[in-house]
């Protein structure tokens, strides 16, 4: 569009979307109230899988730590703390893994790319805009497109088929908060693993369980393994994320070696944007900004994801 003074780049050279395009505008017009009240959902089957079966393993952990190893013991106190501390570990991973799943990872409005979204940007002469060629949208910079969102996201750092979504601008503060929740059940779980062995070794098997020893063996082997993967990957994924955010490059940006083109925000300016405001107990909390949203189906087209 030479006449505008500003050039469009396009990987496959793909015109802007004009008026007689199949496509509705109306939907990328919507108000940030309208776009705040949806639930984003990736309606990927590998994603829905993973996510289930993590949901699974944990309420697993829960029921070996909380019946197999606490409520049979003689300690009142020891099983309410320690059942109070993991159980409280458990709900809030679950928490941080529904925020994860079910925020807009920062989404660019798909099919933005048209004459009137391109005047109102108000671009200078000779100006350089990228549009995604996949989903016709303009990209902002440090946006990538992803396969199976099938959008546009902001910061994209990658996406993880175990939350069922995109970890990007918006939601990587609960991925971060996933990782480390699990990894800290996963740690206290694999403590009482060894404490429950030791006892029921000391006991000759006898009363140190509500199962017979063979099943009580084989409950805590899984969970002692579960434990162990559990820990070394959500560990490993805290420390990249944190890296990551402290270095203010997202995981992409580093495989592809990408020269920043932005101010970057070290350390603790990096930390600050993720997880909002001054370092605070706040930064735990991953109900921060919740609020129940109304049900109600809306369709969408071209892409995977649905919203309520």
């Amino acid at each position: 569009m030479p006449s505008s003074g500003y050039r469009l780049r396009d990987v496959e050279h793909h015109p802007l979307l004009t008026e007689n395009d199949n496509y509705d505008s109306s939907s990328s017009s919507s108000s940030e109230a309208d776009v705040a009240d949806r639930v984003w959902f990736i309606r990927d089957g590998c994603g829905m899988i993973c996510a289930v079966v993590t949901w699974l393993l944990v309420v697993y952990a829960d029921f070996v730590v909380t019946f197999v190893m606490l409520l049979p013991s003689r300690d009142f106190w020891y099983s309410a703390v320690n059942g109070v501390v993991f159980n409280c570990l458990a709900v809030l991973a679950l928490s941080s893994h529904l925020r994860t799943m079910l925020t807009d990872p920062g989404a660019v409005p798909k099919g933005n790319a048209t004459k009137e979204y391109m005047e109102s940007l108000q671009l200078k002469p000779g100006e350089v805009i990228y549009k995604c060629p996949k989903c016709c949208c303009i990209k902002p910079e440090r946006a990538h497109h992803c396969s199976i969102c099938k959008r546009c996201i902001r910061k994209m750092d990658h996406h993880c088929p175990w939350v069922n979504n995109c970890v990007g601008e918006k939601n990587q503060r609960f991925f971060v908060l996933f990782t480390m929740y699990i990894a800290l059940a996963s740690v206290h779980a694999l403590v009482l693993c060894g404490l429950q062995f030791v006892a029921c070794v000391r006991g000759q098997w006898t009363e140190c369980s509500g199962f017979s020893p063979p099943v009580t063996v084989i409950l805590l082997i899984f969970l002692c393994l579960e434990g162990l993967l559990f820990f070394t990957f959500t560990a490993v994924m805290f420390g990249t994320q944190i890296h990551s955010i402290c270095n203010d490059e997202t995981e992409i940006e580093r495989l592809k070696s990408e020269k920043p083109t932005w101010e970057r925000r070290l350390r603790w300016e990096g930390m600050k944007s993720v997880f909002g405001g001054p370092p605070s107990l706040l930064w735990m909390n991953p109900f921060v900004g919740f609020r129940f949203r109304r049900l109600q189906t809306r369709p969408r087209k071209g892409g995977p994801e649905f919203s309520v």
